[in-house]
């Protein structure tokens, strides 16, 4: 008998351990992880000599092909398969009708789904779909037992721009997610402390993007994060809080949580690496919602990472230019930020490197805790019989991070010039070489659609 693929003499990081190890890959799976010499011969052989070997990461948070994104899924997962992203949750928007949409008529949250998927057939990693509903129209609750059969267990709601929504209509939506066991996913700003703030910054002048954080301060990120968990609560809802910013917003969190079972949240890597300084030197390249905050507020993510608050770093990965970006008034720049080439380097970097945080730490956070949060059992893992979604990664290899070498269309990084330790070599998608020491090798459309189950939220599970 032989395998497909044996990785050989490498180090193996899972989310509870490192060990010297190899791994065996059959069939697309998992097949064995142990002693060379004890697995079965291979047709080939990958030498991981001093490389680390790692589950694939799983983001689940991006923006391709769609709304806010420049991206195709073919550019977008391009860039993921580079920075060792084997899997992906992405958003299908509900079309609505207001200045900040992109279409000319509204449409079905099951028609978001459906258009999503087809244009995912590019796709060179795996990835799932998050509904986001963007107007207060009850005739979405008789979707969602549909939206849901489609594998898309996580619904997405704002409170702040245009697409916002009330309390009121927020707490009927946590019922009838509950009702399906779903996630409630939360973009959390109180609309309209920021809206007057804005104004009041426009209306002194105060357009150098310096003083774009005083427009969305962290107080207004918690007030509506404290509202929306608490209404999760009552309804029993999952609750999971997006692109946590602040110590603020996190405490909240951290408040409302008694054994992990019902309330989440991630960070960025953007939020753990830099800070309102990046506002100074890179202008309105580095705009995002919400902003970057203080160097205390870099410290308390990562405190809050650590005692579990927050479970996962994701990217929101937008792929802007810098001709969408670089505008007068930081007020007219587009929001968001790409990252999903360089997250893993830079978290490395930031975390393990910089941090002294361990390696199972950083596998939990960007591979095992986004899988199980979001009901991908066969991803963030390298048990035997899972997905071969395998990341090879040099942590020794020093190089300077430009946007010379994006595969995503955007044509700026926020993280230009910052030299970091740590290099993906090899991503490896249900055993297939998909990106190989910085050059695409894998094909448009190898990626597939993943049906998502509900999560298992049970205590004790990251």
């Amino acid at each position: 008998m032989t395998v497909d693929l044996v990785i050989a003499n490498g180090t193996v990081v899972t989310a509870d351990r490192t060990l010297e190890a190899s791994l065996a890959v059959d069939d697309g799976k998992i097949a064995a992880v142990g002693d060379r010499e004890s697995m079965a011969d291979a047709d080939e052989v990958v030498d991981a000599s001093g490389q680390l070997v790692m589950p694939g990461v799983v983001d689940p948070h991006v923006h391709i092909d769609g709304y806010l994104s420049n991206d195709s899924y073919e550019t977008g997962t391009s860039a993921a398969a580079l920075g060792g992203v084997t899997s992906c949750v992405n958003f299908a928007w509900e079309a609505w009708i207001g200045d900040l949409s992109i279409w000319d008529e509204e449409g079905t949250l099951l028609e978001a789904v459906e258009r999503q998927k087809r244009k995912g057939e590019d796709s060179l990693i795996d990835f799932g779909l998050h509904g986001v509903i963007t107007r207060e129209d009850p005739t979405v609750f008789d979707e969602l037992d549909a939206v849901v059969d489609e594998g898309v267990t996580s619904i997405k709601m704002f409170t702040a721009y245009e697409i916002g929504l009330s309390n009121g209509f927020m707490n009927h939506v946590f019922e009838e997610v509950a009702a399906r066991n779903a996630v409630a996913v939360l973009h959390t700003e109180d609309a309209s402390v920021c809206n007057q703030l804005t104004e009041r910054l426009k209306a002194a002048g105060e357009s150098h993007p310096r003083e774009y954080p005083r427009a969305r301060p962290d107080y207004a990120e918690a007030m509506a994060a404290e509202d929306a968990v608490r209404m999760a609560q009552e309804a029993g809802a999952k609750y999971y809080g997006i692109h946590t910013t602040c110590a603020k917003a996190a405490d909240v969190l951290a408040d409302f949580q008694t054994d992990g079972s019902e309330v989440r949240g991630e960070t960025c890597t953007h939020y753990t690496a830099l800070d309102e300084s990046a506002y100074e030197t890179q202008g309105t390249l580095a705009i995002q919602a919400p902003p970057l905050r203080t160097p205390a507020d870099r410290d308390a993510m990562f405190a809050h990472l650590h005692d579990g608050a927050l479970s996962v770093v994701s990217t929101d990965h937008v792929a802007f230019r810098r001709a969408d970006k670089e505008v007068e008034h930081w007020w007219d720049s587009s929001f968001g930020v790409n990252g999903l080439q360089t997250s893993l380097p830079v978290f490395h970097d930031e975390a393990v490197n910089e941090r002294g945080f361990s390696y199972p730490f950083l596998v939990r956070v960007m591979c095992a805790n986004p899988a199980r949060t979001f009901g991908l059992p066969g991803k963030g893992t390298l048990e035997p019989g899972t997905d071969a979604d395998i990341v090879v990664f040099d942590p020794d290899e020093e190089y300077t991070i430009t946007a010379a070498d994006n595969a995503s269309v955007a044509d700026y990084s926020v993280y230009e010039g910052r030299e970091v330790t740590g290099r993906v070599k090899k991503t490896f998608l249900r055993g297939e070489l998909i990106a190989d020491d910085g050059d695409v090798v894998g094909e448009p459309g190898y990626g597939e659609y993943v049906h998502r189950e509900r999560p298992d939220w049970s205590p004790n599970r990251q």
